[in-house]
């Protein structure tokens, strides 16, 4: 179970670099999901407050620090590791990158649609609203703004909400916010004020939004997870490989920055861009995506057979 946490980590470090793959996409269909939300949510005042009598073997079984530990500490050293190696496979092999977490998440869509029950109607209006968001805020232009250190907390608190919700990617809130080559540019460089002012929003966020959504999973367990569905199956048009360009943002260096693309078919983009659509490497970085996904899966019984790590024990 260890390797296995730190696996998904490690999964879920190298999707929160590339903007429109979350994480918790990973986290979802790996079985860790509620487990983590659930964990997360315990790191508030009133929580901790009431746990304060507990003693300290008692207080780290009841937080599941050695899960996060294991799980953001793996997270973490795969941003570092692979914050350089995306960002030139990006720029270099950029249809191979986008086809592999096109099949990553079209196969989470599978795996945690496919828990759905009962599917009735108001699974459908549910999954049917988180496609419409999904679409509306992966199709949100990037704004201009300073770069100031109240912008960076703001910029963390928000990113780190999407970072938790399958479909939606942290690093993608802050490419919206115009605080993405800031932040990747603080990890690539090891810039430790620019990373602690986002960290600091980071735990803020985090704290406050996994109580709110620890509470929906617990009452509207099957609607919010259709409504997760739906956030994912509305980011798919973002991760398609092979995309237009609309519109682009120069930056300081007077490198250009694709800001408004949309998705077309390869035979188009060919057309457009002059350049071979690569459809044998797309494939069958396609299917390494889905696979590791179905795999995942089919371990997952392992977490769901643990027992209730969330349950109050003192």
């Amino acid at each position: 179970m260890t390797i296995r946490i730190i696996l998904v980590g490690l999964m879920m470090g190298a999707a929160e670099v590339v903007p429109g793959v979350s994480g918790g996409t990973i986290a979802f269909v790996s079985g860790f999901y509620d487990r983590l939300v659930h964990a997360i949510q315990h790191f508030n005042p009133v929580r901790l407050y009431a746990l304060r009598k507990l003693s300290i073997a008692q207080l780290w079984t009841q937080l599941d620090i050695n899960f996060l530990l294991l799980l953001f500490g793996s997270m973490f050293v795969a941003i570092l590791s692979l914050a350089r190696g995306v960002g030139y496979l990006l720029e270099s092999h950029p249809i191979l990158l986008w086809s592999f977490f096109f099949g990553l998440v079209l196969a989470s869509v599978y795996s945690v649609g496919r828990k759905l029950k009962p599917f009735n109607i108001e699974v459908v209006m549910a999954t049917a609203c988180g496609v419409m968001v999904g679409v509306i805020v992966t199709r949100i232009m990037p704004i201009e703004a300073d770069i100031t250190p109240l912008m960076l907390f703001l910029g963390g608190s928000i990113a780190v909400c999407a970072w938790i919700l399958p479909g939606l990617s942290g690093s993608f809130i802050l490419l919206i916010l115009g605080l993405y080559q800031t932040v990747i540019g603080a990890v690539r460089d090891l810039d430790i004020q620019t990373l602690a002012y986002v960290a600091g929003g980071c735990v803020v966020g985090i704290v406050s939004f996994s109580k709110f959504l620890a509470a929906l999973l617990d009452r509207f367990h099957t609607i919010t997870l259709a409504v997760l569905v739906g956030f994912m199956m509305g980011s798919l048009g973002k991760i398609w490989p092979w995309q237009r360009t609309i519109s682009y943002q120069i930056k300081e260096n007077g490198k250009q920055v694709p800001v408004v693309q949309e998705p077309v078919m390869p035979e188009a983009y060919y057309r457009l861009a002059g350049t071979d659509p690569n459809l044998v490497g797309a494939l069958v970085a396609c299917l390494l995506g889905i696979a590791i996904i179905l795999v995942l899966d089919r371990f997952a019984f392992l977490a769901e057979s643990e027992p209730d790590w969330h349950e109050d024990k003192g």
